[in-house]
């Protein structure tokens, strides 16, 4: 008797698998990369943002995880770059452990060339060694503000000093390491500081050329060990020309570079207050693209609908680069956790938040036929 009821169990189970397989390979099909930008945990919220990953990220459907990790890592390498609390080789371990069990790629970033400042804070790199930093004369505040004489925004390291890439791809490899990486993230974005005239390595030299060269560099290098360069696309777009602006567009020619980089550069497309349709720009350059929303979710979700459309419109050559969508997020992932579960409400915002615009992204993600 128990064999007969037994078929119909394992028959409906296997239903029950290649339902789910089948909604799987949709969504495969409709965005290859499903993906969610964060800064890494502290140490003591290590355990509550892995439990995130798997109550919340997998079963969205979230395969790719941006982790800002930075300095927050006890590196090995080089100890003196870590920051005075950070995460241990067990506590990056729990958040492989929880993204490989959601079967959700994981991908470290440390900010590289750009954003080694912020406000009045000199970062790790330039604080410990201030002989790579592309504009010495320019002083750090006592009080930040925006605009200033000195155009600072945040500083950055020479691309050109013949001592820096020996300690930077210290990090990048032991990062990528712990994390078991297959792609790095560099950051790259909002790089107003490059090629000053001050510089005796790097005055004169074209911007476009000096910014191909470090994305070149830096992706040589992961080539090596068979992993992938990932960058923010904003200095590759042309911001006068399309009217986006200096921000999310560059307005020092580093643009030009679109034509000078390696095209198996992975390049995140992050626009927040308007869904321009730049993607388009970077898949006709032959490169990969996703397109990247921040906290307004009729922008994401009009984002999304593009990211389709080009995908469904296009030829089989050029549907390959249209890549997905990423959910980016600018606050701790304590903050972002507290306010995604209503510990915390930004009642300022209204309904342009980071959490909603998550939710609306990916309710829409899943609602696609």
């Amino acid at each position: 008797m128990r064999k007969f009821t037994l078929i119909p169990l394992l028959i409906l189970l296997t239903i029950v698998c290649n339902l789910a397989a089948s909604a799987q390979q949709h969504l495969d099909t409709l965005l290859p990369v499903r993906g969610f930008c964060i800064v890494a945990p502290k140490k003591s919220g290590v355990d509550a943002f892995a439990n995130f990953i798997t109550k919340e990220l997998a079963p969205r459907g979230v395969n790719t995880l941006i982790l800002r990790v930075d300095y927050n890592y006890e590196f090995q390498s080089h100890p003196e770059l870590r920051d005075t609390i950070a995460l241990s080789k067990a506590d990056v371990k729990k958040l492989v452990a929880a993204c490989r069990q959601g079967k959700i790629r994981v991908i470290p970033q440390i900010n590289l060339l750009g954003h080694q400042s912020w406000a009045g804070r000199i970062d790790n790199l330039l604080r410990v060694y201030p002989q790579f930093d592309e504009t010495p004369h320019v002083k750090m505040p006592e009080k930040y503000v925006w605009p200033n004489a000195d155009g600072l925004y945040c500083k950055s390291y020479c691309p050109l000093h013949p001592d820096l890439h020996k300690i930077v791809f210290d990090l990048v490899d032991e990062v990528c390491d712990v994390f078991e990486a297959d792609a790095f993230h560099a950051g790259m974005d909002e790089v107003f500081y490059l090629g000053d005239d001050s510089c005796k390595r790097c005055s004169g030299r074209d911007k476009a050329e000096l910014y191909a060269g470090e994305v070149r560099k830096i992706s040589d290098h992961l080539r090596q060990n068979k992993r992938e360069l990932w960058i923010w696309g904003d200095r590759l777009i042309d911001g006068k020309t399309t009217g986006i602006g200096m921000w999310e567009g560059s307005f020092n020619n580093t643009h030009r570079a679109i034509d000078l980089i390696p095209k198996d550069v992975f390049i995140c497309d992050w626009h927040y207050e308007r869904p321009d349709k730049t993607p388009v720009l970077f898949a006709a350059k032959g490169l990969r693209v996703a397109t990247c929303p921040w906290r307004t979710p009729a922008n994401a979700v009009a984002q999304l609908n593009d990211m389709i459309s080009f995908r469904k419109g296009s030829t089989p050559e050029m549907k390959q680069y249209f890549q997905g969508m990423i959910q980016t997020v600018w606050s701790g992932a304590e903050q972002f956790m507290d306010e995604f579960y209503g510990k915390v409400k930004n009642e300022a915002a209204g309904t342009k938040t980071q959490p909603a615009c998550f939710r609306a992204l990916f309710d829409a993600i899943q609602a696609v036929k």
